[in-house]
């Protein structure tokens, strides 16, 4: 092997190190998991979202979940876990970022649902953390912490934890849930068939079908 042969490949070597140095994720290490939950839970159900804000799907999902957490607000837990498709979602740690900043604020909600609301305006921008920032500010929150929090290592391994969690149950794709520890599969984006998954698991936690309050009837105003 000559020289010339040689350089050739030590300089594909460099190359190939260089481009993995600077492709591979700045910051993979993971601390401890979200722990984001609605509802008071008197069943013992508990309903996990695996989610990427960035994602369309998700997305339509939201009003639905918004539903359900009304209907079942004294019934079942709730959890949101971040889980970013970040190979199609090149925005989706970022909106997690922004959750979990502001969740650390105590507002992680009121973000969640202003990301979802607004994701056509941020979803393809290159600058999504002054869209965020203005988010921020409509909550009321001190955007200048926020901005840190949302740049910090603490908010990222928190992110990589709920990836870590989504990857043991061998999810692959958003949004995923799980109720009461089984992976769901067949659901649709409307309440009847959330309804059906959650009412099955109240029943077999309980032993018995769950009780909705009845709609009050519109009372009769007598005539004058």
């Amino acid at each position: 092997m000559n020289k010339k042969t040689i350089g050739i490949i030590a300089g594909i070597v460099v190359a190939a190190a260089a481009f993995f140095y600077l492709t591979k994720p700045s910051d993979t290490s993971a601390g401890t998991p979200s722990n984001h939950t609605l509802g008071k839970g008197s069943s013992g159900v508990v309903l996990i979202e695996y989610g990427d804000f960035q994602c369309p799907a998700c997305r339509a999902y939201h009003p639905v979940l918004k539903e359900v957490k009304a209907k079942y607000d004294e019934l079942i837990t709730f959890q949101f876990r971040n889980f970013p498709l970040e190979s199609i979602h090149v925005n989706g740690r970022a909106g997690s970022r922004a959750a979990e900043a502001a969740g650390i604020q105590g507002k992680f909600w009121e973000m969640h649902d202003q990301l979802y609301e607004n994701q056509p305006e941020w979803e393809k921008s290159g600058d999504p953390l002054s869209l965020y920032e203005g988010y921020a500010a409509d909550i009321g929150l001190d955007v200048t912490r926020f901005t840190t929090d949302y740049k910090s290592k603490t908010v990222n391994s928190t992110i990589n934890a709920d990836i870590k969690e989504a990857q043991k149950i061998d999810a692959t794709a958003t949004p995923t849930f799980v109720l009461d520890g089984i992976k769901l599969e067949g659901t649709s984006a409307s309440l009847e068939s959330m309804s059906t998954f959650i009412d099955e698991a109240i029943t077999k936690k309980t032993g018995s079908a769950p009780v909705f309050p009845e709609t009050a009837p519109a009372q009769t105003i007598p005539a004058q």
